[in-house]
């Protein structure tokens, strides 16, 4: 039976306007969350290796009470079972912060393969699947954009700029998933009935052995020091071509250094 954990996270609508709290970190409160978009892929590669022969997905997040409806999502899609790590001390923690946590809830689980999504909405970083797998010791092949298992073996493509990549590792390993791997899918009533019988375990940070000194804002590499409201849209400037049309766009371009 192949266990697969897959790590998901609870980010800001991108369609809604977000605003920053005192402390100049995201307000996650006063704005609808979702599960983020990217993870939705690494779920249903999950699931359809777990489809294709036998085994269990189990869906970790970290994150605030509400986080777990993105624990919600992944069960409605298919995922077996979800673990929600919640404290008030992870608040304004960084990549690194979050990969400790992560990686402690991973020590916890038994699985064969951890899935990412390529990075996060909020964020985008795209850099804890390969911090947690430094921190647990293990392999890490990252941005598939294919990806087949056969047995404890997985062989992924990785599409750049310049060159295809065929990666193959076998073993215990962490992966990250593109938008590129196909279409999620969409809960079916069924799935959402079934959902609200599965088993989510809440994890605190005392449960993990972690000190609420080793993460938060506090902690943090990096901090936002100010932020300044994106000023309104004004309007533009309508230039009549009166056979110099060419001459005036060019020294618009120019004053604005495009040229």
């Amino acid at each position: 039976m192949t266990k697969i954990v897959v790590a998901v996270k609870y980010v800001p609508d991108a369609t809604a306007d977000r605003t920053f709290d005192a402390d100049n970190t995201v307000d996650r409160e006063n704005v609808d969350g979702l599960l983020s978009e990217l993870d939705e892929y690494a779920v249903e590669q999950a699931l359809q290796v777990v489809e294709a022969g036998d085994g269990e997905v189990t869906v970790l997040t970290v994150g605030p009470a509400d986080a777990s409806d993105a624990v919600r999502k992944a069960l409605q899609m298919g995922a077996d079972s979800g673990v929600h790590v919640e404290d008030d001390a992870i608040a304004g923690s960084d990549a690194f912060a979050t990969s400790l946590v992560l990686a402690k809830a991973l020590e916890k689980l038994e699985y064969d393969m951890v899935f990412f999504g390529m990075g996060s909405t909020d964020a985008g970083m795209g850099v804890v699947p390969t911090l947690v797998a430094e921190r647990l010791g293990l392999p890490a092949i990252t941005f598939a954009s294919e990806i087949s298992v056969d047995g404890d073996t997985v062989k992924i493509r990785r599409d750049g700029d310049a060159a295809t990549q065929q990666i193959e590792a076998s073993g215990k390993l962490v992966v990250s998933v593109t938008d590129q791997t196909g279409e999620a899918r969409y809960p079916s009533f069924k799935g959402i009935m079934a959902a609200k019988k599965k088993p989510v375990e809440e994890w605190s940070l005392a449960d993990l052995g972690i000190d609420a000194s080793e993460v938060g804002l506090e902690q943090a590499w990096t901090k936002v020091e100010s932020t300044t409201p994106r000023p309104p849209r004004t309007a533009g400037e309508i230039v009549t071509d009166e056979g110099d049309g060419g001459s005036k766009l060019v020294e618009f371009l120019a004053s604005k250094k495009f040229v």
